[in-house]
């Protein structure tokens, strides 16, 4: 009985290699990813993959329901038309399919104008009706007519971004203030951490909202967009410029520091160079953690009205319109923005649970152990 030896030692693998390799291991990670990497690839090409502009309006069509997309070999796709009317005693304008109006769906129909990342202009939509202006609402439409899912596309753009952006900041807060921190110690130290517990002792939401309604109301949505990054961004940086200052205050004793001093090494490249990559799970986990509570904080701020405010399309603003009870129980689909958020927040939490145990050195070093064992 023959052994079939392995192609390449485990213990000489690059270390990226042994990270996917601990990934793959990890199925809800695995899951994860593959929720988020469509979501964001559609969010980036928003306007392609949506049916027609955010701002598209058929004051006729308030709250319409969603249609059922069908398929039909002679008709391809299409969708039943509405039938309208109005009770006799509220008045409420009632919708209800109508099998003899059928209207045709198609893909890469031409539609709404628009310019792809803001570069290149096109009319190219993936799908959408045949006929340009016919109802269709895959997903519903809102109070003032416009499609759900078309406004649910172009607001994953701004709720996604304004994550990674924040988180982005809220890093380079972290690790320079909690570096510095831990690192020098002493009186340093001391201020920094009064700071930063004055910081968090403040309620979070109530400090969100203050300073949301500080900004000027004639601001626009892409400077509003920006400043409401800003806040979350000097916000979000305390809880990690405190794990990153423990680490440090862990690490500047250890030999391997030691002898980068004795050898002549400056202070920045010990701490760059051979601290942070010592505790880069550690940091993988707090960032995946971060950029959920960033979306989070947006979607609460413009849910309550002091975030993002339309024209700006958000699943936060979205959210906005589903305040009322009443509203919602008539229309329930205005919560799917709700569903959108608790979807990626969810997965972008296994996918960073899944990144932090992959980037784990104690457990890489598990797995060469197994695997020179089963070798011998």
């Amino acid at each position: 009985m023959f052994l079939r030896r392995p192609t390449k030692e485990v213990g000489t693998l690059p270390q990226w290699r042994l990270m996917w390799r601990q990934f793959r291991r990890h199925r809800l990670a695995l899951a994860g990813m593959a929720i988020l990497v469509p979501v964001y690839f559609v969010a980036i090409f928003a306007e392609f993959f949506a049916p027609m502009s955010s701002a598209t309006a058929n004051t006729s069509m308030t709250y319409a329901p969603p249609q059922v997309l069908r398929f039909s070999g002679d008709l391809g796709l299409y969708v039943h038309g509405y039938r309208t009317e109005r009770d006799p005693k509220t008045y409420e304008q009632r919708y209800t399919e109508d099998p003899g109006r059928r209207i045709d769906v198609g893909l890469f129909v031409h539609g709404d104008e628009y310019e792809l990342l803001g570069l290149i202009p096109s009319d190219l939509h993936l799908i959408g009706p045949v006929t340009k202006g016919d109802p269709v609402f895959l997903l519903g439409s809102d109070q003032n007519g416009r499609d759900l899912l078309s406004r649910l596309i172009h607001g994953a753009r701004v709720s996604l971004s304004i994550g990674l952006v924040g988180v982005a900041a809220s890093f380079l807060l972290g690790m320079l203030i909690g570096g510095i921190s831990g690192y020098f110690g002493g009186g340093v130290d001391n201020a920094v951490q009064r700071v930063i517990e004055f910081l968090i002792a403040i309620p979070t939401l109530p400090l969100w909202m203050a300073l949301s309604a500080a900004l000027p109301t004639d601001w626009g949505p892409l400077t509003r967009y920006f400043a409401i990054t800003v806040i979350l961004s000097l916000i979000g940086w305390t809880g990690l410029a405190r794990d990153v200052r423990g680490r440090f205050l862990s690490l500047r004793e250890e030999d391997f520091v030691m002898a980068a001093r004795l050898d002549g090494v400056g202070r920045l490249s010990i701490i760059f160079r051979h601290m942070i990559p010592s505790f880069a799970s550690h940091i993988i986990a707090s960032l995946s953690l971060a950029i959920p509570s960033m979306i989070l904080g947006e979607t609460s701020l413009s849910f309550l009205g002091l975030g993002l405010q339309a024209p700006a399309v958000s699943w936060g603003v979205l959210l906005e319109g589903a305040q009322n009870v009443r509203v919602v129980a008539n229309a329930p689909w205005l919560l799917a923005p709700g569903v959108a958020v608790v979807v990626v927040v969810v997965a972008m939490n296994f996918f960073g649970d899944g990144l932090r145990d992959a980037a784990d050195p104690y457990g890489n070093r598990r797995i060469r152990r197994g695997r020179r064992r089963r070798a011998a």
